[in-house]
C-alpha cells in the first residue's frame, strides 16, 4: 500500500481520497480511522437550554424520543440536533445501528441477552440503562463485536 500526501494551499477543506482495487477490510479500517479523526468534537449536546461539550466516547447510545434524539451517558441524558441517519454518517465506527430508533456504542456493551423470537437485550457497563436490538440488526452487531476483539 502506498501513501501519498499532496499539499494544495487553494483547497477549501482537507480531503482524503483512497484509491483501491476493491473495498476490502483494510480499506474499511482506513475509512473508519479517518472518519473517527475527522468527526471528533463535532456533536453538540444540549440539556435544559445549556450546551455541553462531551467526548462522544462517553455516550452509551442515541435513541429517538418523539421528534428529538437523546444521547444517553451512564448517568445523564442530553439532546442532539441531528437525525439518527445523520449520526450514522458522522459517528465513529464503534457506534452501530441496532434498531430503527437506536444507535449504540459497542465499547460500552456489558452483555447481550439473546432472544431468538424477538429483540435481544443489551446492558451497559456501570449503569442500569439498557436497549433492545431488533432481530434484523442482531447479526450485524455480533459481527461488529467480533471485529472489536481482533
Amino acid at each position: 500500500m502506498k501513501i501519498r500526501i499532496e499539499i494544495d494551499e487553494t483547497a477549501q477543506e482537507d480531503e482524503v481520497i483512497v484509491k483501491c482495487r476493491e473495498l476490502n477490510d483494510n480499506v474499511r479500517r482506513i475509512q473508519q480511522a479517518v472518519t473517527e479523526i475527522s468527526n471528533r468534537n463535532e456533536i453538540e449536546f444540549f440539556k435544559d437550554g445549556t450546551e455541553y461539550f462531551l467526548p462522544v466516547e462517553s455516550v452509551l447510545f442515541f435513541e429517538t424520543a418523539g421528534s428529538l434524539i437523546d444521547a444517553h451517558t451512564a448517568d445523564d441524558v442530553f439532546q442532539v440536533k441531528f437525525k439518527l441517519y445523520e449520526l450514522e454518517n458522522i459517528l465513529p465506527g464503534y457506534f452501530v445501528r441496532v434498531s430503527k430508533s437506536t444507535i449504540l456504542n459497542i465499547r460500552h456493551i456489558y452483555s447481550i441477552e439473546k432472544n431468538i423470537t424477538s429483540s435481544s437485550l443489551v446492558r451497559f457497563s456501570k449503569t442500569h440503562k439498557q436497549v433492545y436490538v431488533s432481530r434484523n440488526y442482531y447479526k450485524f452487531l455480533k459481527q461488529r463485536l467480533s471485529e472489536r476483539s481482533v
